[in-house]
């Protein structure tokens, strides 16, 4: 694939940028190459790398629940991911064996997962759980889940799907085994800075209170102003998930962004301009081939990956989302619930244009932007599956249409 060249201007635009005559203002910027001004930014713990191992979902929600102590005066904290990861798996073993293997065992999961790990388990620093127990050199304190995977899920199959009439009390520890050797096993207890806790009694020092934390939907295959399980592999613990216009679920990242609270996504990001280097737009194809230069014919020759290229080399009129459109993707498996990621802030284009800057977990050189992508709304409309966030975040006119309190 060709290198797409971005470049980023962080901080505030000089006083001689912004005086522009109301012309210049007027025209769009239309050179190549997409240039960000940041709005708002909530503070964020240093962005993390997932690497081999399909935990984003863990990544994404420790990281928020890692805002939300910043944003308490707890100070900054480094949380376990596989610490949740071990105890999330498990779990979801003994769903997918109580349903005779007709439930999916995958590695992925949502961010109630996590909230439902703290309100249950716990949490433990990532210096007492660092989840790697092999490799001897740098990149191997990087997860690499492959081979994990495939045993687990030769030990649940194996159980799930075995026929028997009755099942051993057993089968849980040899599946515990299989954890505690790639990931470690779980501590009881450990010390943190000089002081002994176990992982309830360390969560309950941070004092997050994992009531206090809601999950958002949008869709009208269920009333709005009530709750359902959104129905996608990863809700497995059937979450319980707050249904209401898509106006008004924007209403709520904004409010919440405004008060200085993050978001946990989770987000289809299989569309073709959600990019590896790290933009997340939905222009308008019919618009395309005019303001890129090219001609019909050429533009229906392209292949998808050249018409990404040419899709995200600069800032282009954008579909407008509805409803019904959401809908229509989630109904027909366009969109998929494949990837958690924390919304942090805003930023602005060269043009004026506002986008949400998301926190992801592949690492810092994969991105332009040192791990950060910006989300157009447009994107955000669309591929939005749910949102963790704060209770008090949400408005509270919406808030008392959910029954919230």
């Amino acid at each position: 694939m060709k290198k797409i060249l971005f470049s980023l201007v962080l901080g505030a635009m000089s006083v001689s940028m912004m005086a522009q005559t109301d012309a210049a203002e007027a025209k769009s910027d239309t050179t190549e190459g997409f240039r960000f001004t940041t709005i708002d930014s909530i503070a964020i713990t240093p962005v993390k790398d997932q690497n081999r191992s399909g935990t984003c979902w863990s990544y994404s929600t420790i990281g928020f629940l890692e805002s939300e102590l910043l944003r308490m005066g707890k100070g900054e904290y480094d949380l376990s991911e596989m610490f949740v990861v071990h105890h999330t798996m498990l779990d979801r073993a003994e769903y997918v064996v109580r349903m005779y293997g007709t439930a999916q065992f995958a590695p992925g999961g949502s961010a109630y997962d996590v909230i439902y790990c703290l309100k249950n388990y716990g949490l433990v620093p990532q210096a007492a759980m660092p989840g790697i127990q092999y490799g001897s050199t740098p990149a191997d304190t990087l997860p690499v889940h492959t081979e994990l995977d495939a045993v687990a899920g030769g030990v649940v199959d194996a159980v799930a799907n075995s026929g028997l009439k009755k099942l051993t009390p057993v089968w849980k520890k040899a599946l515990t085994a299989v954890y505690d050797t790639y990931l470690g096993e779980c501590p009881e207890t450990f010390t943190y800075n000089g002081k002994e806790y176990n992982p309830k009694s360390f969560a309950e020092e941070l004092g997050l209170n994992a009531d206090d934390y809601v999950s958002i939907t949008s869709y009208t295959h269920h009333p709005f102003y009530t709750t359902f399980a959104l129905e996608v592999p990863d809700n497995w613990r059937m979450d319980q998930m707050y249904n209401v216009p898509m106006e008004e679920m924007m209403a709520i990242i904004d409010n919440a962004l405004a008060n200085g609270y993050t978001l946990a996504w989770g987000a289809d990001v299989s569309e073709m301009c959600f990019t590896r280097k790290g933009l997340g737009v939905v222009p308008e194809e019919e618009k395309a081939a005019d303001l890129t230069g090219s001609d019909a014919a050429r533009w229906l020759g392209l292949s998808a990956t050249d018409k990404r290229e040419e899709l995200t080399k600069k800032p282009l009129p954008e579909k407008t989302i509805t409803q019904e459109m959401r809908q229509a993707a989630y109904d027909s498996w366009e969109n998929t619930d494949d990837h958690g990621m924390q919304i942090f802030g805003t930023a602005k284009d060269q043009n004026g244009k506002r986008y949400y800057m998301v926190k992801n977990s592949w690492g810092t050189k994969k991105s332009e932007y040192k791990g950060i992508w910006y989300v157009s709304e447009a994107y955000m409309q669309y591929k939005t599956n749910d949102v963790l966030v704060h209770k008090n975040a949400i408005p509270k006119d919406i808030r008392k249409k959910l029954g919230i309190k």
